[in-house]
């Protein structure tokens, strides 16, 4: 049977009006913010890959052959010492970052507006992963080196695995952390789109400042001082990491990141540590020797020592040659000498600033466990993640005395031959508890459920977001978030049922960047049929988020229950049109299960915006806004096409012929159509796409799309 596309406009009008009530329907009572106070103390993490304790010292190392990950060994194959004194290996074990099933490669954001849209998998906190952080060090890369960047970059985002959690971070400007983890390569691209060469950038425009120039006139306008930038923002995303599980990496790409810059010390005025806390004599945190760049260095490999993070480091100067170029202007005057000495002297001068500004990625790459990539036009990004397939797992009982605050260094051999093995140089001599932060606050604990890409499940969310240009508002974003309410407490007084809430919501924009956010605290209430009603099917709470902004966003909510302290969490990708610039738009589409006609068979929750689980056999209303139709005051020839997709196939497509009803306002009209799923839809995840086309000028088409699920 050929499913039924049917129009319909009544609905629009109470679909895509500002969200305001819960549904089932309950009493929101405005309540005082929550007061800040202390939790206990975060636990171990039991996916935790490097433990200091007193009864376990566990590193982790990767063994491989021909540039080939090996994953067959047996204790007996390894010898671990301390100190160069050989310890007796007590755990051990092999971990793997490759999922069980071959996962489909999904294909990053195409050009073509209209292509089949991929939801991203969904991300479970358990699965076999690898966590990767493409940290692009803008202010440390020359203009030159940038463009290569940008093709090895999106070349990466296109070939990543739908299992792998990537960021794309700057270390330029306002730097977010673990909020940008994410399998979305809307995303990605987003981040990649971002890429430029930053003017600030210590490496200049020029790998090589042309010879005969200016002093000087190779670095960027506001070059000074900003290794630090680049040390700071380095040290804030390895940090932010430690909440991530297992083994995590970060890529450094950098032209330039020395040990010793040539330039004077701007230190005298920034003597704090790089976490951005106040410094304390009495503090038991990691020891800090001095100000200068090395030091600074081996304190980030320690703190991803401690979280379990690994870096590589990437020389994104590529494969240079080091004599003269076109953009060199030198001439040579008979009575100077030999030319010889002169081009001798420009190609030692390169050769050492090679080395030179490789030294601070080597340096921590080789202290974590890491390696560098130098000398390569693709920068290596394939290796490195083959790298990451698999790891060894290797503890022993440390004695008392490692636990002098002092550095012990920790070597591992193998007694095969043949074979390379890799791990942390070494460790200081107190443990994870003494590291670890003592306590976390409430808004801490909120903050971290924001940022987390896992989400936080202690109360199941499931949350549904779209942009809206509402006509009092201007544009927002409009929410629908499905709340269990088994996972709330509730109390009993007066015949009512209620429970306190705090909401927290965050945009998130370009480098994980806070746009906005917006803390709601409120009562739910319920009595009768309304609290029996909610507890079977749960609870939709309904809210909208104004954005000044446009462009591409993370929107993360957080709810928490005032009486238990649980927490739950979720995220969506959006993107806000600019309307302003006349661009044909699309709002996001709602979908939701027609009203039964029988008065005993009451519409769920589950058949609702926010979940969206529809039965066959059933009808499903898509309603949606268009933005802009009129071009040049010209009103459009606007056309319509409706595709079904699963698996990222194709298994319906329709045209929609679009009537209005005598709407007057060509900025924004409102449709809808109505959807049967017959048994041609059998049971499983499915996403409808809307395509607008303007038959008066081909070039002006948009798309939305909204998943959904078929049960039986």
């Amino acid at each position: 049977m050929i499913p039924r596309i049917l129009l319909s406009f009544g609905l629009v009008t109470s679909f895509l009006l500002p969200a305001r009530a819960q549904q089932p329907r309950s009493s929101p009572e405005p309540q005082k913010p929550a007061t800040a106070q202390q939790t206990t103390s975060p636990e171990v993490d039991s996916q935790d890959v490097v433990r200091i304790t007193t009864n376990l010292v566990q590193v982790d190392a990767v063994v491989t052959k021909n540039e080939k990950v090996v994953s067959d060994l047996l204790p007996e194959d390894f010898e671990i010492f301390e100190d160069g004194k050989p310890q007796t290996i007590t755990n051990f074990s092999y971990v793997s970052n490759l999922p069980s099933g071959a996962a489909p490669t999904a294909p990053a954001k195409s050009a073509d507006k209209t292509a089949p849209p991929i939801p991203p998998a969904k991300i479970n906190l358990n699965d076999q992963r690898r966590i990767v952080a493409l940290v692009i060090d803008d202010l440390g890369i020359s203009w030159e080196s940038m463009a290569q960047i940008r093709a090895q970059v999106r070349k990466f985002i296109d070939q990543a695995s739908p299992n792998d959690l990537i960021a794309i971070i700057r270390t330029g400007g306002d730097v977010g952390s673990l909020q940008q983890f994410t399998n979305d390569k809307r995303v990605l691209q987003s981040a990649w789109d971002h890429l430029r060469w930053n003017p600030c950038s210590r490496a200049g425009i020029h790998v090589f400042e042309p010879a005969g120039s200016i002093q000087g006139s190779n670095r960027g306008l506001c070059s000074e001082q900003v290794t630090y930038g680049t040390l700071k923002a380095l040290s804030f995303i390895v940090q932010g990491m430690r909440y991530l599980p297992g083994r995590k990496s970060i890529v450094l790409f950098s032209d330039y990141l020395p040990i010793q810059d040539q330039q004077p010390s701007v230190y005298d005025e920034t003597r704090q540590p790089l976490d951005g806390s106040q410094s304390n004599s009495d503090d038991q945190s990691i020891p800090d020797s001095g100000i200068s760049y090395y030091s600074q260095l081996q304190r980030i490999a320690e703190i991803a020592i401690r979280t379990s993070v690994v870096i590589y480091g990437v020389d994104t100067r590529g494969l240079q040659t080091t004599g003269l170029t076109a953009a060199d202007q030198i001439t040579f005057q008979s009575r100077q000498g030999n030319p010889n000495d002169a081009l001798r002297s420009i190609i030692n001068q390169r050769s050492a600033q090679l080395l030179r500004g490789r030294e601070g990625s080597e340096l921590i790459a080789k202290q974590t466990g890491g390696f560098l990539v130098r000398d390569s036009n693709d920068f290596g990004l394939k290796e490195i993640m083959k790298d990451q397939q698999g790891y060894y797992l290797i503890g022993f009982r440390p004695a008392e005395e490692t636990f002098n605050r002092n550095f012990h260094h920790i070597k591992i051999k193998l007694k095969r031959g043949g074979l390379t093995v890799r791990t942390r140089a070494g460790f200081y001599g107190f443990t994870d508890d003494e590291a670890r932060p003592k306590q976390l606050s409430v808004s801490d604990e909120v903050n971290k459920a924001l940022i987390s890409p896992f989400g936080v499940q202690d109360i199941t969310l499931r949350l549904t977001s779209f942009f809206v240009d509402d006509p009092q508002q201007g544009p927002v974003v409009r929410s629908f978030l499905y709340l269990d309410p088994h996972d709330l407490s509730f109390t009993e007084a007066d015949g009512w049922h209620s429970t306190n809430l705090d909401i927290t919501s965050v945009v998130f924009g370009d480098n994980g960047r806070i746009v906005s956010k917006e803390d709601r605290n409120g009562r739910l209430r319920f009595r009768g049929n309304g609290y029996e009603r909610a507890s079977r099917e749960g609870i939709t709470y309904s809210f909208d988020v104004p954005v000044k902004r446009r462009g591409a966003f993370q929107f993360r909510v957080a709810v928490r229950d005032a009486n238990t302290a649980k927490i739950g969490s979720a995220g969506q990708f959006l993107e806000v049109p600019n309307l302003r610039k006349g661009e044909l738009a699309l709002s996001g589409i709602v979908a939701r299960a027609m009203a039964p006609e029988t008065a005993g068979d009451p519409q769920t929750v589950a058949t609702g915006p926010a979940v969206r689980q529809f039965r066959q056999g059933s009808t499903v209303s898509l309603a949606y806004e268009i933005y802009n139709a009129s071009s040049q005051g010209q009103p459009a020839r606007l056309s319509s096409q409706l595709r079904i997709i699963r698996d990222g196939k194709i298994v319906f497509t329709g045209n929609i012929p679009l009537t209005f009803g005598g709407q007057t306002d060509l900025q924004r009209l409102t449709s809808a159509l109505k959807l049967e799923l017959s048994s041609q839809f059998p049971p499983g995840n499915y996403v409808a796409q809307i395509i607008v086309t303007d038959a008066n000028q081909q070039e002006r088409v948009t798309s939305q799309w909204i998943d959904f699920e078929i049960v039986k």
